[in-house]
């Protein structure tokens, strides 16, 4: 197993969805339902906060198919948190989630922290960013972007999250729909 993973095997036209941040009561159910009109699944990488807050969310991701990571329990940032926190916030997130999947929020994870959580976790980062957490983004150059460079085997990241939720419900379907008429699949990792 790779110390990161960027992005998967090519097996013939998957796409591995992520989403992060959530759950999210409306948001994270909306996406479940966008997910549900192409047969698609996807890999929720959750704050534990937000798995303990919306519990009922949670379990409709487990019921519905779709796959769970870690994300940490305050959506913290390793390069601005000591080792101790970080790995202890971790942890306290698992209590929650189960999961041997790991993203660090915002990409950022210290040296040490990288080399503890590896032992214990798959860490996953992603090939594809679509950016809908950026206020002023260009949903048309984003979704371009997206289409131009999302491939057999991509890692594509979004967020179910109040932050990214009016630029993620214009560049989701749209992506959908664009991947499910080349013949892609959309699997959890």
């Amino acid at each position: 197993m790779p110390a990161i993973t960027w992005r998967m095997p090519q097996e013939g036209k998957s796409i591995y969805l992520t989403f992060d941040d959530g759950p999210h009561p409306e948001i994270t159910e909306w996406v479940m339902d966008e997910l549900e009109k192409h047969n698609a699944k996807a890999t929720f990488f959750c704050v534990g906060d937000n798995v303990r807050k919306f519990p009922e969310t949670f379990n409709n991701l487990l019921q519905r198919g779709h796959r769970i990571g870690n994300h940490t329990y305050n959506h913290l940032n390793g390069w601005a948190t000591d080792n101790s926190t970080y790995l202890n916030n971790i942890e306290l997130c698992d209590e929650y989630t189960h999961s041997n999947l790991f993203r660090p929020p915002y990409g950022k994870i210290g040296l040490r922290q990288f080399r503890a959580v590896r032992k214990k976790y798959q860490i996953i980062y992603w090939s594809i960013l679509s950016r809908d957490f950026e206020a002023g983004l260009d949903v048309e150059e984003s979704l371009a972007y997206m289409m131009d460079h999302t491939t057999d085997g991509s890692i594509v990241l979004f967020h179910d999250s109040v932050k990214a939720e009016k630029n993620m419900k214009e560049l989701l379907p749209r992506f959908l729909q664009h991947f499910s008429q080349q013949g892609y699949s959309f699997v959890t990792l």
